[in-house]
């Protein structure tokens, strides 16, 4: 009888297709999957993240065992240090001479496999192409060859002609449009009630999970109670099901808003079962397509919903294994602030960031716009270190993976991206936060309307170097809006400026004297006693 191979099956890879899987054969091989201290400790990952990760994980391994397999499932209290230590045991235990294993999502981890383990494990290791995708690293980087704007719209394009959701039989776009986002911008007005995402009460193996976890990670970031998240493929399959029969027909609508009662709104929170491997990213698709086709809901709220999925999501994971390894050493602002306390403890005055880092805390969740526009433009604007944004969002939230969290965290958020595809702006401007609905907001009434705590002048904090700025394509639409003469004057030193509420001169971008209270206080500032961007950080165009 041939020699026994292992499957190692990953954290994000609790799918029953899974080509490793597919490969193998349940009468020969032996599947390992591993708790292991590395994995939870190379960035401080909620602990809501890993009791979802390790719960789903000890089910689908029983799921693996009803259907024939063979699993040596190694717990976190069993204490290997890093995958390649479980393996080792299953090797010894098997005598196996081969490894399987499908491609996984981060950098580090698949130069480990290809560089590291043969050689640790005495093994071959065969690495097999992640399937789940709908489009693979080689047709991603031979769609952006050649490309002088490789934009997401254009990918997102390509792919609905390759899988025909929302096309007619001419090859065109249903509604004669592809992309309807310009109408999924509405303030909520309270009048549809948020269905929220579906919620689940732990069964005995996911209250194992949470026990453990309280006790390893006492001191990690992160509310493990309450805990709702699906574990298993039926009940995200459940969770589906439910965002498509309530959530779907009205998110399109409030895609992008926001409201202080309510964390979730018409979201479905099923990123993180898509990319944990609980749902199939195609399948998820064509569901919500029918439920257009069967007039269920608008065209307006599948395609956006699709266009997260089959244009956002493919994108990023392309962008990713495109750019990578140099991708993650990208810092051309010279971003190099600690990340500050208020990013964990959420003690701040400024309301929309206390609010998202609340909700991070609760839910290992936020809204996108709260990660784009909020968080993220914060951290943009008081230049914080790239580093350490990028393995706050790795680690803060449940769907975080490299891969799709790197992308989104350089181009969209630090606005770093070398190739003009993250161009999307998500600059903060008061028009956006203002989808906020009855949020209690610092500030005064004026005309009507409430004046937010989130708005451009903290740009004076964190004045980038001209020159970088000029080459990072994001930041075209900030030299834009300072005109001809603003743009003359981008590199040039225009020396100390005025603080507006002190009247003190301050170095320019100096936040050792105007601390992190004086950004809470210009946040609060109504916005009659803001001037404009480029009068802040250019002192000689408010002439």
């Amino acid at each position: 009888m041939a020699a026994p191979r292992l499957i190692l099956i990953l954290g994000d890879q609790l799918s029953p297709h899974l080509s490793s899987l597919a490969e193998g054969d349940p009468a020969r091989d032996r599947v390992v999957m591993a708790e292991v201290a590395g994995e939870c400790d190379y960035v401080p990952h909620h602990r809501k993240k890993i009791a979802f990760l390790f719960a789903a994980m000890r089910h689908f391994a029983e799921r693996l065992r009803q259907d024939g397999w063979r699993v040596d499932y190694y717990t976190l209290d069993q204490d290997h240090q890093d995958l390649t230590d479980a393996l080792l045991a299953s090797r010894r235990d098997s005598g196996a001479r081969q490894l399987l294993v499908t491609a996984p999502g981060e950098w580090r981890l698949l130069e480990a496999m290809k560089r590291q383990w043969p050689q640790k494990l005495g093994c071959t290791v065969r690495i097999l192409d992640d399937r789940r995708f709908l489009c693979t690293t080689e047709a991603f980087r031979d769609w952006a060859e050649g490309r002088k704007q490789p934009r997401m719209e254009y990918f997102y394009r390509t792919m609905r002609r390759a899988t025909g959701l929302l096309m007619d039989a001419d090859g065109q776009p249903l509604g004669g449009r592809w992309n309807f986002d310009k109408e999924n911008r509405k303030r909520f007005d309270g009048e549809a009630p948020p269905p929220g995402p579906k919620r689940f009460n732990p069964d005995a193996t996911t209250r194992e999970v949470l026990e453990l976890a309280e006790a390893r990670f006492p001191d990690r970031f992160g509310d493990l109670q309450p805990f709702w998240f699906a574990v298993t493929e039926e009940q995200a399959q459940a969770s589906l099901s439910h965002f498509l029969d309530h959530a779907l027909p009205h998110f399109g609508d409030y895609q992008d808003a926001m409201d202080s009662g309510d964390d979730f709104l018409f979201h479905g929170v099923l990123s993180q079962y898509i990319n944990a491997g609980l749902l199939d990213p195609l399948a998820v698709c064509e569901a919500a397509e029918q439920r257009y086709l069967q007039d269920k809901a608008p065209l307006n709220a599948v395609e956006g919903f699709i266009r997260q999925i089959l244009g956002w999501r493919e994108y990023v994971r392309g962008l990713y294994w495109l750019l990578m390894p140099d991708y993650r050493e990208e810092n051309r602002l010279a971003s190099h602030r600690d990340l500050p306390w208020f990013y964990w403890s959420g003690e701040t005055r400024m309301r929309c960031v206390s609010e998202a880092v609340r909700a991070t805390r609760e839910h290992a969740y936020a809204h996108h716009i709260q990660r784009l526009m909020v968080t993220g433009n914060l951290a943009l604007l008081l230049g914080v270190d790239v580093k350490q944004i990028h393995e706050w969002y790795l680690a803060v939230y449940a769907d975080a993976y490299e891969w799709v969290e790197l992308p989104n965290t350089l181009g969209m958020v630090m606005r770093l991206s070398g190739l003009q595809a993250l161009r999307r702006q998500r600059q903060i401007h008061p028009a956006h936060v203002r989808l906020l609905r009855r949020l209690p907001l610092q500030g005064e009434q004026r005309r009507g309307r409430q004046q937010l705590p989130v708005q451009q002048p903290l740009l004076a904090f964190y004045p980038p170097p001209p020159a970088a700025l000029r080459e990072a394509p994001a930041h075209e639409h900030d030299l834009q809006s300072l005109g001809p003469h603003g743009r003359e004057q981008a590199g040039r030193d225009p020396g100390p400026r005025r603080h507006p509420a002190r009247g003190s001169r301050t170095p320019l971008g100096s936040l050792s004297e105007l601390r992190i209270r004086d950004a809470e206080q210009w946040w609060c500032l109504p916005g009659s006693l803001k001037p404009s961007v480029g009068a802040l950080i250019w002192p000689s165009l408010a002439k």
